[in-house]
C-alpha cells in the first residue's frame, strides 16, 4: 500500500518561463519548501476555488428558483415562509 499521496501522484509536465521559474524557485526557498510542492499546492487551492464558485452558483440558482415558487401564494414555499414568519413574531412577542 502506498504511504503517501505522492506515490499513487500522476507526473504533470509543463513549460514557464525562465524568470517565472526563479521567482518560484526563490519563494519555495524562502517558504523551505520545494516547487513541486508549491505548485501541487497552487492545484489544490484552484480546484477548492472552482468547486466554490460552482457550490455557490448552485445554491443561488436553487435560491432563486425557492423565492420564486414562495411567490405562488398557493405552493409550499409560500406556505413554509408565512409559518416562519408567524414563528418569527411569535418569538419576537416573547422578548418583549
Amino acid at each position: 500500500m502506498p504511504r503517501n499521496r505522492l506515490e499513487q501522484a500522476e507526473t504533470l509536465t509543463f513549460r514557464i518561463a525562465p524568470e517565472l521559474k526563479v521567482a518560484l524557485a526563490e519563494i519555495a526557498e524562502t517558504e523551505a519548501k520545494s516547487i513541486g510542492e508549491l505548485l501541487r499546492e497552487l492545484v489544490r487551492q484552484r480546484v477548492a476555488e472552482q468547486r466554490r464558485r460552482e457550490f455557490e452558483a448552485e445554491a443561488r440558482r436553487q435560491s432563486l428558483e425557492a423565492a420564486a415558487a414562495a411567490r405562488n401564494p398557493e405552493s409550499d414555499e409560500a406556505q413554509i415562509m408565512r409559518e416562519l414568519d408567524a414563528n418569527l413574531a411569535e418569538g419576537i412577542d416573547g422578548w418583549e
